[in-house]
């Protein structure tokens, strides 16, 4: 590769004076490894932000690829017989579903004999396949008395073996599905029985031991339910720490202690908000353990001081001009900030607080310390209901042996990826959309 010319390099002004012979040699060398070092530096700098895109196209890729797999999952259709015998219309959710279901599968497959065999074929099918039979019934009672097709969940195995992510051609002894498995599952698709769909249950349902079955929607509304919490507690009050030692509170060593210590706090590493909600909210006040209601006040104490400071940024970039205009026509001090700088500085100030907001979303070390670690199956329905989050869904599930979660694991971090960037675009566009220019 030709070395640039020193045109190229030094530019033209300094190319002519060197031709001139107004430049000596020496000058001229430097001028070239200046711009030589120049050149290099901004290379570098282009290096660096393609490799940071790259290894971020490279980690959404490798989530997305993992995780695309759990937002859809294959059903096997049964020939269920609601026998009378077995439901009672009065009280249908008492009925021996799961008996029904068996006797399905032994009717499709009559050939199989033997108490291990017959537990080997009813694996065929999710736990939760009784429930989607009882479903049914309640949807439809006409059905008690007579024989209807019902697609049901395939097992997380068979799932697995489905979706290709267990290999076929390993000897039996090295995979989960066995070989008779192999043959009654290949008969299935045959006969038509086999189908995919889309994981409704991912959406609607609560966590759950067995994967073909654990469901996100328990963990956003907890997340939701908890970030309700901590905006109502932290919005307020931090707009009016701001608002006070921006506008009101007098300049001494108190107020700048205070300011050092907000600055400190937002530094504070997170679990040490969770050590103190579990010191002070469960072990004195007595507050329920795992609930949205105690993570809200510990993510508030977390996210109180990035409120303040970009409350304190916001206001401060309301131009002087406006306070003296509104205190020149004989509004009061309090008049002249509720009236006129906090309206203009209302833009920022939401932009901070959902950044905040967004921040408390993804924590997950203050939870883990109150209790939101617990194995949660109910969807909760208030504020002091057992719950969890998203960020300790995925904890859990990342932790489970089972190869189905995996995928459900990256379809968690795909879901929470997928509101953090809802929020901040909102953010954006906020700041976009009411910011003003002085």
């Amino acid at each position: 590769m030709t070395e640039p010319s020193f045109e190229k390099i030094a530019g033209p002004g300094a190319a002519m004076a060197n031709s001139k012979g107004l430049m000596p040699d020496r000058e001229a060398a430097l001028v070239r490894r200046r711009y030589r070092a120049e050149a290099r530096f901004k290379a570098l700098g282009v290096a660096a932000i393609v490799c940071a895109i790259s290894m971020l196209f490279l980690l959404v890729g490798s989530i997305i690829s993992t995780g695309w797999s759990a937002f859809y999952q294959y059903e096997i259709a049964l020939d269920i017989k609601f026998d009378k015998a077995e439901i009672d219309l009065t009280n249908p959710r008492n009925a021996n579903y799961g008996g029904l279901v068996k006797s399905a599968l032994s009717a499709q497959f009559p050939e199989v004999s033997g108490r291990t065999n017959k537990r080997t074929l009813y694996g065929l099918v999710s736990s939760g396949a009784d429930y989607q039979a009882m479903e049914v019934v309640l949807d439809d009672p006409s059905v008690v008395g007579n024989t209807r097709r019902v697609w049901v969940l395939a097992s997380d195995d068979i799932d697995s073996l489905l979706k290709g992510f267990i290999d076929r051609s390993l000897p039996e002894a090295d995979r989960r599905v066995k070989n008779k498995e192999l043959v009654w599952i290949d008969r299935l698709k045959t006969d038509g029985r086999v189908r995919w769909s889309m994981n409704t249950v991912f959406w609607k349902s609560g966590d759950s031991r067995e994967p073909e079955l654990a469901g996100f929607w328990g963990a956003i509304v907890g997340s939701f339910f908890t970030l309700l919490v901590t905006l109502a507690l932290s919005f307020p009050v931090g707009v009016l720490a701001a608002v006070y030692l921006e506008e009101f509170a007098p300049k001494n060593r108190w107020t700048d202690f205070i300011e050092v210590n907000i600055n400190n706090l937002a530094a504070v590493p997170s679990i040490v908000f969770g050590l103190l909600g579990l010191a002070v909210f469960l072990n004195f006040f007595g507050l329920p353990r795992s609930a949205p209601l105690v993570g809200g006040i510990v993510l508030s104490l977390m996210t109180l001081p990035t409120i303040i400071i970009a409350s304190r940024a916001a206001l401060k970039a309301v131009p002087p001009s406006i306070r003296e205009a509104a205190l020149g026509v004989g509004a009061s001090k309090h008049q002249v900030v509720t009236h006129h700088v906090l309206p203009l500085a209302m833009p920022g100030i939401l932009t901070g607080t959902i950044i905040g907001m967004a921040q408390a979303l993804g924590e997950t070390a203050p939870l883990l310390m109150i209790g939101m670690v617990a194995f949660i199956v109910n969807v909760p329905g208030g504020v002091t209901d057992p719950s969890t989050v998203m960020p300790v869904q995925i904890y859990l599930w990342a932790d489970s042996p089972e190869r189905a979660f995996v995928a459900r694991t990256s379809a968690g971090i795909m879901a929470l990826l997928g509101f953090l960037i809802l929020m901040n675009a909102l953010a954006v566009i906020l700041r976009k959309r009411f910011e003003r220019r002085w």
